[in-house]
């Protein structure tokens, strides 16, 4: 039986609030990029979501880019939709759009 790892991922993303796919995990990421990700996260207040570690997992690493037909890693996902990646999520959060999208599910 071969894996569906698109519907994996979709499973993922849609029944978390917030998802982060990164290089690592939160206490110890494994690229800038990831930990910045991970950092503006924090700061926005979130303490609980999900982050998906794909260099565990060679098949979510290529699944994730065509899932969200987004080349490079970290990726946000916030009630099912692909927000971005670390640049994104900067931006976002400096303008305060990143806090607004996560109020309420922040907690």
């Amino acid at each position: 039986m071969s894996r569906d790892v698109l519907k994996e991922i979709q499973e993922t993303v849609t029944q978390n609030p917030v998802v982060l796919y990164m290089k690592g995990t939160p206490q110890f990421p494994q690229c800038g990029f990831s930990a910045t990700a991970a950092e503006i996260l924090k700061r926005c207040g979130v303490k609980d979501f999900v982050a998906v570690n794909i260099l565990l997992d060679e098949e979510i690493r290529q699944g994730i880019k065509e899932y969200a037909n987004w080349p490079t890693i970290p990726q946000l996902y916030i009630k099912g939709e692909f927000i971005g990646g670390c640049d994104i999520m900067r931006e976002m959060y400096q303008t305060g759009e990143l806090q607004a999208l996560l109020e309420g599910i922040a907690a």
